[in-house]
């Protein structure tokens, strides 16, 4: 067993991904100052959809800041877990016959207030790291049931 993070391969990261339903998005702004703020998604293929109101994401997207998306999860009685980084430019997505589309989705955002739009970030790379399991946390117990009076 060894105590390395082990990298994982583009499509080992996109597999993941499917299997979680919020991560965070991330973005610098013109003064350098790093938003991170939590989405629900799904995958498009390889492409990252969200849902966004009027606000700061959008801003970003509009303004055409890159995106960093990261997801992840972990298993602590294990020791193991990952995590996973979408990065790569985003658009709103204005075609109504695709935003019926993605409407299709298994996308389940927590709200949806008026004016929310779907963005959908393209990554330009996409990098995971897993850390592999430990030995710990996990103990177990053999119980032996009552003895029956009978």
């Amino acid at each position: 067993m060894t105590s390395e993070l082990e990298p994982l391969d583009p499509g080992i990261c996109l597999a993941l991904l499917q299997d979680v339903p919020v991560g965070r998005i991330a973005w610098a702004g013109q003064d350098g100052t790093v938003t991170v703020l939590p989405v629900n998604f799904a995958m498009d293929g390889d492409a990252l959809v969200f849902m966004t109101a009027p606000g700061a994401k959008l801003d970003a997207v509009r303004g055409g800041r890159p995106l960093t998306f990261e997801a992840d999860d972990l298993e602590p009685a294990l020791r193991t877990a990952w995590s996973v980084l979408l990065t790569g430019p985003a658009e709103v997505v204005t075609d109504p016959a695709e935003t019926e589309r993605l409407g299709a989705l298994p996308l389940a955002p927590w709200a949806r207030p008026a004016g929310a739009r779907f963005v959908r970030l393209t990554p330009h790379k996409i990098t995971g790291r897993r850390i592999p399991l430990h030995p710990g946390g996990v103990t177990s117990e053999r119980v032996d049931p009552p003895d029956d009076p009978g």
